[in-house]
């Protein structure tokens, strides 16, 4: 009788990656960077445990978006108070707040509640090219496509 690998919270075997966001796709980057967080790209994955690796994002304010995104695009997020909707475009999030732009996409790509939340703290995004992780000697991925 064959029976389906399930693999445990202790038998997982993480790795770190780094990976540049320079010239990248928002929506492609992400995509790919969820699916590494899931650990989806291994063939031990099992979707009730957490057997993903980190990601390391460098040049987060280097990403790309397609057509008019730039400029049509709007980030919205609310201060909870009435009248407290604040937005900006994608422009700005680009210019500003590149890190938070691409952790918005990874994480909507991520499962929703607890095990989605563990994924997501092993993702580490910088808007420049350096970051403080080389003690974990990552390996460079290259993305698909």
């Amino acid at each position: 009788m064959r029976t389906t690998y399930m693999a445990k919270a202790s038998e997982v075997n993480r790795k770190w990656y780094v990976i540049d966001a320079e010239g990248k796709t928002l929506g492609r980057l992400s995509s790919e960077v969820a699916s590494i967080l899931r650990g989806k790209h291994k063939p031990t994955y099992t979707p009730n445990v957490d057997t993903g690796d980190h990601v390391i994002l460098i040049n987060a304010s280097k990403i790309e978006l397609t057509g008019k995104k730039l400029t049509d695009k709007i980030y919205y997020r609310h201060s909870q108070h009435p009248g407290g909707l604040k937005s900006r475009t994608a422009l700005e999030m680009r210019t500003n707040y590149s890190e938070r732009m691409l952790e918005l996409a990874i994480r909507g790509m991520l499962p929703k509640g607890s095990l989605g939340r563990q994924m997501f703290k092993k993702l580490h995004v910088y808007a420049g090219n350096e970051h403080p992780h080389q003690a974990q000697q990552p390996e460079v991925y290259e993305l698909r496509g």
